[in-house]
């Protein structure tokens, strides 16, 4: 049985640039990719090759020192440079930058597995650990840490399909040319948790990624296919957890909490890779598109691969784009150099027109009428967090939950008097992190003196 999450909008979809239009490889491999040694959730990893190295692709270029995965090269030539470089996140970042010999070698490392259905769940999260998987359609968290926080505190493992926001489409075509190795990560990822299945919950607006998926999954039986009502942000994983099985995350806590681990599709379909084929996460399909763009295309590309080289092989700019973003519309970032690489987790690069942008009038005078309240799928009020992060209230503002905000858009998309509300949270959240670490280290200061 379904459930319904609170709040939620339903902004244009503008798929139909995408949805039919089959995952290609690159017509022109990149000369060079920049790899940024900080492509998750944690500490960046520390570079294990040096300028003038020749590596391979899937070979391990950088080490995680804590909370990460590891970093593998994604074309085969030669280390040129290990700097700092322009990075999708905003600032700069320690990258890797190989010079492509188009040769793809692949490091002799990489074998196919024949002995799939005798490992054991351990054995395929150190698979997972070493392939270096990432969520693919978040916030990167590591996929091999989640999978170990799961054993013995998940019952309901659910993949989410769902891909709410608008443009993006990259998922719904890997479901439709992929599905059997999002079933079959699905399956190998309920078994490195203990489970015997999985749910998939996909927005009723690919029907034919449902039904496909359903004739996929009739022939395993332990994976369910859950079709869900359009509307944003339904992918959100805590929406996703509340509709699928009516459980609510409590605020400061985690899906495990009540007892559910989610992962996104093209996730599931890197596990598959990875334990079947032994294969690193070392590319991603993506969506590039937005109406600035010539042939909009969903593509296979190299992790690190710049974002001017894949606007050429779209065709480039017909028109001079208002912005350029890694993501979609609703939560994407901005990017202000085109040269900035490609990530894990970067699904999208959305090119928008002046008149795809919405109207950008001067930010007006909050009038209360609480639009923003009634569509936070968080059930939080952002009109007083605002109020108060704008006074510096910084523990008034974390008592109003601000730091359970997923940055939806929702409320900035509804809200009449055009205020950037999920800027304003986005930068509250940061200020109280950096007040909460300085307030440790203080702490952990007087404990050294003490001891």
């Amino acid at each position: 049985m379904l459930h319904q999450f609170f709040g939620g909008v339903h902004p244009a979809e503008h798929k139909d640039l995408t949805e039919r239009k089959a995952t290609v490889p690159l017509a022109e491999a990149p000369a060079q990719v920049i790899i940024p040694m900080s492509m998750h959730l944690g500490a960046p990893c520390k570079a294990v090759v040096s300028v003038g190295d020749e590596v391979k692709v899937g070979q391990i270029i950088g080490e995680t020192t804590g909370l990460g995965a590891p970093i593998h090269a994604s074309v085969s030539g030669k280390v040129v440079a290990v700097e700092p470089r322009p990075f999708g996140n905003g600032g700069e970042m320690v990258s890797v930058v190989i010079e492509n010999d188009f040769q793809n070698t692949p490091d002799p490392a990489i074998q196919h597995r024949n002995n799939v259905d005798a490992l054991t769940g351990e054995e395929i999260i150190e698979i997972v650990k070493n392939a270096g998987i990432t969520g693919m359609g978040g916030a990167g968290f590591p996929t091999h840490v989640k999978l170990a926080g799961a054993v013995g505190r998940v019952d309901t493992l659910i993949l989410n399909g769902a891909e709410c926001e608008p443009y993006i489409t990259s998922d719904h075509r890997l479901m439709l040319e992929r599905g059997d190795a999002v079933i079959g990560g699905a399956q190998l990822m309920a078994k490195a948790i203990g489970l015997n299945g999985a749910v998939i919950g996909i927005e009723l607006n690919k029907p034919d990624a449902i039904e496909h998926l359903k004739a996929l999954a009739g022939l395993v039986g332990d994976i369910r296919i859950e079709g869900l009502k359009t509307r944003y942000p339904q992918g959100a994983e805590k929406q996703l957890i509340q509709m699928i099985t009516g459980r609510q995350v409590p605020p400061g806590k985690l899906p495990a909490d009540v007892g559910c681990l989610v992962c996104n599709v093209a996730t599931a379909a890197a596990v598959y890779d990875a334990v079947t084929e032994g294969k690193p996460l070392t590319q991603r399909g993506m969506t590039i598109t937005g109406g600035a763009i010539a042939e909009p295309m969903n593509v296979m590309v190299p992790m690190g691969t710049p974002v001017s080289h894949l606007i050429k092989m779209a065709g480039g700019f017909q028109e001079n784009p208002d912005r350029v973003l890694l993501g979609g519309p609703m939560m994407g970032n901005p990017i202000y150099d085109l040269d900035v690489p490609v990530m894990k987790s970067t699904n999208c690069i959305l090119s928008m027109t002046s008149k795809e942008v919405a109207a950008r009038d001067p930010a007006q005078t909050c009038i209360r009428c609480a639009k923003c309240v009634e569509v936070c799928p968080m059930k939080l009020t952002p009109l007083f967090m605002r109020m108060n992060a704008n006074k510096r209230r910084w523990i008034e503002v974390e008592a109003l939950n601000v730091m359970d905000c997923i940055e939806c858009g929702s409320c900035s998309y509804i809200c009449p008097a055009r205020i950037p509300l999920v800027q304003t949270f986005r930068a509250a959240k940061a200020e109280i992190r950096t007040q909460a670490a300085k307030a440790k280290a203080v702490q952990e200061a007087k404990e050294a003196t003490k001891a």
